[in-house]
């Protein structure tokens, strides 16, 4: 077992939260060797991105982009941290980080806990280079304006991240889906642009897995309409599924884990049918393997995020995602992702 699995076996023996900011100390903290090169069958380009790799790290880890330089090091193709909030914000009371062991699930209400957009922007000054990192944007419990605080967010963080993801799918922050609707959306995406002007930097838009076929594909001639340059498909679910076994299953928030895998991977093809190659879109939700991943980008992912598959397999699961996914693409005559990309439609 690597020493990083070592210490993720370890840190599941504490409390979900307090795993995650010793994990976030050690991230910062513990010198790391330099991953090795990809395999160049896994080098994929899509919405202005470069990367060596299609397998990053979803929004949610890193909260305040403070433990770049670890996460680095780990093997991602790319790096979302946040959701950051315009003012700072403490979250909902604790306990609001659930594991669910017999059932490789998460159940999170964290609220978009945060230290404010000043912090989380002196973090990314500081980013590692080489690194491609995007930021996860959200919007404060008591704001009356939201679409204000995007904006905010979008303007503060000009020049200091490679993308920037607007988080309207969040079940923590009372209200804040209801931004998913069309005539909400078109005023929150109509105000981004008009902020973007002529700035190049790529805007991708995060959406919940709870929403009909109907429902997505508004969301996606919207995001059309507006110039977004991608879609994440999909954050937590609210949903429980039947076959939940853990005592914990009814605990309020969003649930991610092996049972989201299904639900989002049907999201993935509503908006992979909706857009028809319109759009770029990343796949989140349940990406626990190689095959997984595969899966995904055959179904129409240019790429993939994996979060809550770490808590349970360590961050050796990035290596093993990616040289599962590099030998299925040669298998099948592939010698890129991008020539994978929708083809299982």
């Amino acid at each position: 077992m690597a020493l990083t699995d070592f210490a993720a076996a370890a840190l599941r023996r504490l409390d979900p939260e307090t795993a995650h900011q010793l994990a976030i100390r050690a991230l910062k903290m513990v010198p790391l060797p330099t991953p090795g090169a990809d395999d160049p069958v896994l080098a994929t380009s899509f919405a202005g991105l470069s990367l060596s790799n299609p397998v990053g790290l979803a929004a949610g880890l890193d909260k305040n982009g403070e433990a770049l330089h670890g996460l680095s090091r780990l093997g991602f193709g790319f790096i979302e941290c946040g959701s950051v909030t315009p003012r700072a914000q403490p979250g909902n009371p604790r306990p609001r980080l659930f594991r669910l062991a017999e059932d490789r699930a998460i159940i999170n209400r964290m609220g978009f806990n945060n230290a404010g957009l000043e912090a989380f922007a002196a973090h990314l000054v500081k980013r590692p280079g080489g690194a491609v990192v995007g930021a996860n944007l959200g919007a404060n419990k008591d704001t009356e304006d939201r679409a204000a605080d995007y904006v905010a967010g979008l303007t503060r963080l000009r020049g200091l991240a490679d993308y920037v993801t607007v988080n309207v799918s969040s079940p923590n922050t009372p209200g804040l889906r209801n931004l998913q609707g069309r005539a909400a959306l078109d005023d929150l995406l109509g105000r981004l642009a008009e902020v973007r002007g002529g700035d190049a930097t790529p805007v991708f838009l995060k959406i919940a897995p709870d929403l009909t076929e109907a429902e997505i594909g508004l969301i996606v001639e919207a995001a059309l309409d507006h110039g977004i340059d991608a879609l994440i498909v999909s954050n937590t679910t609210l949903d429980r599924p039947d076959r939940l076994m853990s005592p914990l299953r009814g605990e309020a928030g969003g649930l991610s884990g092996a049972p989201l895998k299904h639900r989002a991977a049907a999201a993935l093809r509503a908006a992979a049918a909706a857009s028809a190659g319109r759009l770029p879109l990343i796949a989140v939700g349940g990406v626990d393997s190689g095959a997984e991943a595969y899966a995904r980008i055959r179904d129409g992912a240019s790429a993939v995020q994996v979060y809550s598959a770490l808590i349970y397999e360590g961050p050796g699961l990035i290596g093993r995602i990616k040289r599962d996914l590099a030998a299925r693409l040669r298998a099948d005559g592939f010698s890129t992702v991008g020539a994978a990309v929708g083809t299982a439609r």
